[in-house]
């Protein structure tokens, strides 16, 4: 065994060991709910944009796209640009001229698309505005992504069940075999109601009850569960789905 060989076989297995640790694992949750009475995420920008993100997700996103080295990341729900401009500085650091990022957001607000479209990551970055379910847009996301290969998907925008499954639905399809869908958000599932007070979703209507319900319905998709044992705070557990078969 090489000593790289050495180092990834004791990193497996330190990672299966952390993530059996349910002390570790409460306590990382107890964690992440603390912090949003403060609004923890909204402290964090990409390249000058607030991406809204917990740092430990921002890493593991930039784990998944250069191992799946994608030529399109189709991303719902755009907020101020962050992830958007995140997800296209990486395709510019992969190299590749063609990698493109198509980001749909029901309402992108005027402000928010003028400095997207005056960062210097612009010209990766595709604005689709309209409802990520909606017939329309599905089929102008499909239609950029026709004939390219890999594609990564990133779903982060309502997060009620209902509207989550129907982005799976809609958007899976479009995922190469060896890459993922990520859901973000299925942290949702583990939070007291109260924390969206003025929200429709909340535990068993979240991300997550959309993922597990998703799974039921495909053997094309599982969830990797490296990700879960090495983030420990992330608001994706279980989110980090990737297709192994069409």
């Amino acid at each position: 065994m090489t000593p790289e060989e050495e180092f990834k076989a004791a990193r497996e297995k330190a990672l299966k060991e952390q993530g059996a640790d349910r002390e570790l694992v409460e306590l990382s949750r107890r964690w992440m709910l603390h912090t949003a009475r403060h609004g923890y995420t909204y402290n964090f920008r990409w390249m000058g944009r607030p991406i809204i993100q917990f740092p430990q997700d921002i890493l593991a996103l930039q784990e998944v796209i250069f191992e799946v080295r994608p030529k399109v990341i189709i991303e719902t729900g755009v907020a101020h640009g962050g992830s958007a401009v995140f997800f296209a500085s990486m395709l510019e650091l992969l190299g590749d001229p063609d990698g493109r990022v198509v980001a749909v957001d029901i309402d992108i607000r005027e402000h928010n698309r003028k400095a997207i479209e005056a960062h210097p990551m612009a010209r990766r970055i595709q604005l689709v505005q309209g409802s990520s379910t909606g017939a329309d847009v599905v089929a102008k996301v499909a239609a950029a992504a026709k004939g390219k290969s890999p594609i990564l998907v990133v779903l982060d925008s309502n997060h009620t069940e209902e509207h989550v499954l129907a982005e799976l639905r809609a958007y899976a399809p479009l995922v190469t075999v060896g890459s993922y869908v990520v859901v973000m958000d299925t942290s949702v599932e583990y939070a007291p109601k109260e924390l969206f007070p003025n929200r429709p979703w909340g535990p068993g209507n979240s991300p997550l009850s959309a993922v597990r319900a998703f799974l039921k319905e495909t053997s094309g998709f599982v969830v990797d569960e490296s990700y879960d044992h090495k983030l420990l705070i992330s608001v994706a557990p279980e989110g980090f789905l990737k297709r192994v078969a069409k």
